[in-house]
């Protein structure tokens, strides 16, 4: 699969099409260039080992949004095995930009819910770009009842730029579906891992965040407001985003500095798109990991911890 390079991969794919070049005009002349192909080929392993290992806040929401980045159910089948997906929220319909269902994760049984976007105009339609209206929360809440019910672990899988904010989900009520998954799921009696996938937009991205461990991938973002949202209203344009995604601390190091999140799992370099199959492994890991150390809790110490940890959140030190 070609893989579209983002604006600041670029001086690397040009230097690597330039070796291309030389290696290419080189075949069937006894020329010994050799010294120079080793040279070009050292500066690009520089390149790209400068490059990925210092990516600024708004190069890694690039990447977290990048179209061939894998999605939710891309994830599903290559970590879990046996979906069975569930469909409606018994109220008012269907939604499919969150699919959910039971599976198994290394023979351990669980309910998984997540966003799904989409990769060409009719999939968005379908999918609504990932943003989830008020039965799509209350369609998870009722597929987290059900892991409750039946003693299942729950992972999530967050990638949305947002709830959509559309007339119909307002009407719907989609802040008040939001803030009963809050709720709920601060009080569920099974362990819960959320994994941020992708993008993890403001509520839309907590309406099934709300866990007792929370995971995120290294390129992944998560965030009260999208940097083009947060520029628009603190700079007044869009072209400032950049500045925004800084200022909101909203990339895996920072989250993890600030213990917003429980463990930043790596990607292949370049990002999950780049090797999908590496990328889905070590998620699966990750969660494995942490399912070994949630499993054995007792319920009340699971509710206990779980509040613990949100507490906490929001401490501030006077200047």
């Amino acid at each position: 699969m070609t893989v579209a390079p983002l604006e600041f991969e670029k001086p690397v794919l040009e230097l690597e099409k330039k070796l291309e070049d030389l290696k290419r005009h080189l075949k069937g002349h006894e020329v010994d260039a050799d010294p120079e192909v080793k040279r070009i080929s050292i500066r690009i392993l520089e390149m790209k080992k400068d490059l990925f290992e210092n990516l600024t806040p708004w190069q890694r929401v690039q990447i977290a949004r990048h179209t061939s980045r894998p999605y939710a159910l891309d994830y599903l089948a290559n970590i879990f095995e046996n979906f069975v997906e569930l469909r409606g929220d018994r109220l008012y319909g269907e939604d499919r930009a969150m699919p959910g269902g039971f599976a198994t994760i290394g023979g351990h049984s669980c309910v998984v819910v997540g966003h799904q976007k989409g990769r060409e105009t009719k999939e968005n339609i379908l999918r609504n770009f990932g943003s989830a209206n008020p039965e799509g929360y209350r369609k998870a809440l009722r597929l987290m009842k059900l892991a409750e019910k039946f003693g299942l672990p729950v992972i999530t899988m967050i990638d949305t730029p947002g709830a959509y904010p559309g007339v119909g989900a307002e009407e719907r009520h989609i802040a008040e579906a939001i803030a009963v998954n809050l709720r709920e799921m601060m009080m569920l009696e099974t362990p819960t891992i959320a994994c941020v996938i992708g993008e993890g937009g403001s509520g839309g991205a907590l309406g099934i965040g709300v866990a007792d461990r929370v995971l995120i991938l290294e390129n992944a973002y998560y965030s009260v407001i999208s940097p083009e949202g947060c520029a628009a209203i603190l700079w007044k344009h869009r072209s400032f985003a950049p500045e925004a995604a800084a200022a909101l601390k909203l990339s895996s190091p920072d989250l993890k500095a600030f213990g917003m999140v429980d463990d930043v799992v790596p990607e292949p370099p370049g990002g999950a798109h780049r090797d999908p199959a590496t990328a889905a492994e070590n998620l699966k890991q990750a969660i494995l990991k942490h399912l070994r150390e949630l499993l054995p809790m007792s319920k009340k110490k699971l509710l206990n911890a779980r509040y613990a940890k949100f507490r906490k959140f929001g401490l501030y030190a006077n200047a």
